[in-house]
């Protein structure tokens, strides 16, 4: 078959998946290379599928290079958590692993999964052989693939939570590769005999044109940014039971800075599917997506581009050819916010839940504020659950009165009892960026906390410490910390210059556009104040930041993904 496809046409990471043998590649030769820190090329691309990405520290390589080394080459591992959601032991053993084998450090993501950072190539295989003993895995956590499936299931908001986690879970394990690559190359299972059987009923040889993103949310919130998805569920309630689900297509936050036909877009609603749906729903779009996405350039391979090159028309069509039945017509339903709610909770049940703010969603010990060693007394101590929010925040969940006492007094006993923060900075997601990332052109994650202090001076000034806004910064344009639907949104341009949008909404449903280019700290600032106190003076009662700014003129709607501009 290889003869009959023209490679001078596709993208160059097309051949190296259909020649991967089903994701295997030259992994196991790879790994066992004693003269480098990296590996190959092309098992770079293929251990993404396996849920890692080879990085480099961009703080050492200066003076590497003086001393003619290779780069201080490291991975980051993604774990694979449908809703987020993992048990105390659980969480336990990813702390271990963290100082075993990492940095001593936990990232939570935008995507409610762990990272691991800085864990060095001879350890890759213990590392996930540790994080399956765990009863957790990589499979898909990166790569052309359907990623970690989202969800809100806090038991403390209501016990149809609990549906829309199991739903999120379900979409998860069918969209799952069947190859057995993973499991024979970091878990020691038998090779099969001839892996080139159809072991991909759903991927085929070449997987998918690029990755896939779903979520399922559950109104009144939007804590998931279900918009920013390729593919989105949105619960519909009556009588209090989900009686199914509205579908919503085309979302993604990637861009490229100087390619206008890069850019993100917001997911739109097309139809509603009964609950039993679900899971052929979902299948079916990612098949389209297959069959249909561009294996050309890479820059323009999600399905956003797929719905914008052929119109939404065309996509829906094809989906019910794919389906062999039509989507209902939406159902009504609002979304009040995104973000998480801070604080305790209570349960229908009794139980209660603690939503606690981590900054950059790095859990660590540092410089007194030891959060690392709370959560592991924590998880040593109760019953219950640990849920990672799409927000980089966490859930201590479902746990009782005695066990809420218990939760105050570690927190307490760490130096991290939640205090007062600004709304600000509650409502803030950054990206990790340097020194890690090799995409990164700025600081996000090091450096947002600072500015974010500056600009709470300014808020404190005009009364406004409290009132929430969402704020968001990333290294690059890739979106990865989904700026492009904050109300302040930040974007790295070059080391200490950013780009600032303004104008998305406080319930992620309109994308942001470009106020000023290129700016550093001191004209941030400078820019921002008279807005801010424009805002304290002039808004209108209940009216948020990112409305204010667009009714004030500062910037125009970005009503179209391809409107957009950097």
């Amino acid at each position: 078959m290889s003869d009959t496809i023209n490679w001078d046409e596709l993208s160059e990471l097309e051949r190296i998946k259909y020649e991967s043998n089903y994701l295997r590649g030259t992994l196991v030769e790879s790994l066992a290379d004693p003269i480098t820190g990296s590996l190959a090329f092309a098992d770079t691309q293929i251990s993404k599928f396996h849920g890692m990405y080879q990085q480099s520290d961009r703080d050492l390589e200066k003076e590497r290079k003086r001393q003619k080394l290779e780069p201080a080459y490291s991975f980051l591992i993604r774990v694979r958590i449908p809703g987020g959601v993992v048990t105390p032991k659980q969480w336990i053993q990813m702390d271990e692993l963290s100082d075993q084998y990492a940095n001593h450090t936990l990232k939570l993501t935008t995507r409610q999964a762990f990272q691991l950072h800085g864990v060095i190539k001879s350890n890759l295989k213990k590392t996930i052989q540790g994080i399956n003993a765990g009863l957790m895995d990589t499979i898909a956590a990166c790569g052309d693939v359907n990623r970690n499936v989202m969800s809100h299931p806090n038991p403390a908001e209501s016990e149809l939570h609990a549906e829309v986690y199991e739903t999120a879970r379900l979409i998860s394990e069918h969209l799952l590769p069947s190859t057995t690559a993973y499991h024979e190359i970091w878990l020691d299972q038998k090779l099969i005999d001839d892996s080139k059987k159809e072991v991909e009923p759903l991927y085929g040889d070449c997987y998918l044109p690029r990755k896939f993103k779903i979520t399922v949310a559950i109104p009144p919130y939007n804590d998931s940014d279900v918009f920013s998805q390729d593919l989105g569920f949105i619960a519909i309630v009556e009588e209090n039971r989900i009686i199914g689900y509205n579908v919503a297509v085309g979302g993604g936050m990637g861009s490229t800075f100087g390619m206008p036909e890069a850019y993100p877009r917001l997911a739109e609603v097309i139809g509603f599917c009964l609950p039993e749906q679900v899971l052929r729903v979902a299948e079916k779009i990612l098949l389209v997506q297959r069959d249909n996405g561009n294996r050309q350039n890479r820059k323009r391979s999600r399905l956003k581009y797929t719905i914008d090159d052929h119109g939404i028309d065309w996509f829906k069509d094809e989906l019910h050819k794919y389906l062999g039945f039509e989507l209902q017509a939406p159902k009504p339903y609002s979304f009040t916010r995104n973000g998480d709610r801070m604080g305790w909770k209570k349960g229908a049940d009794s139980k209660w839940s603690l939503t606690l703010f981590v900054e950059g969603g790095r859990v660590a010990d540092k410089n007194g504020f030891n959060l690392k060693s709370a959560l592991r007394e924590i998880a040593q101590n109760i019953d219950g659950k640990f849920i990672l929010t799409g927000n980089q925040n966490l859930i201590v969940a479902n746990v009782s009165a005695d066990d809420k006492k218990k939760v105050s007094v570690i927190l307490k006993k760490f130096g991290v009892l939640p205090g007062e923060i600004s709304g600000l900075r509650q409502n803030s997601i950054a990206c990790v960026a340097l020194n890690t990332c090799g995409l990164a052109f700025a600081e996000a994650e090091r450096y947002l906390p600072s500015l974010i202090t500056k600009i709470e001076s300014i808020l404190d000034q005009f009364g406004l410490f409290k009132e929430e806004i969402v704020i968001r910064m990333t290294g690059c344009p890739n979106g990865c910390g989904r700026p492009y639907l904050s109300e302040i949104g930040f974007v790295g341009k070059s080391e200490g210059h950013y780009n600032l949008y303004l104008g998305g909404n406080f319930n992620g449903t309109r994308l942001n556009t470009l106020y000023k280019e290129t700016l550093t700290e001191t004209q941030i600032l400078a820019e921002l104040k008279p807005i801010i106190a424009d805002y304290a003076q002039s808004r209108n009662d209940g009216e948020k930041f990112g409305d204010f700014v667009i009714r004030k003129q500062y910037v125009v709607a970005t009503l179209k993904g391809i409107d957009f501009k950097h």
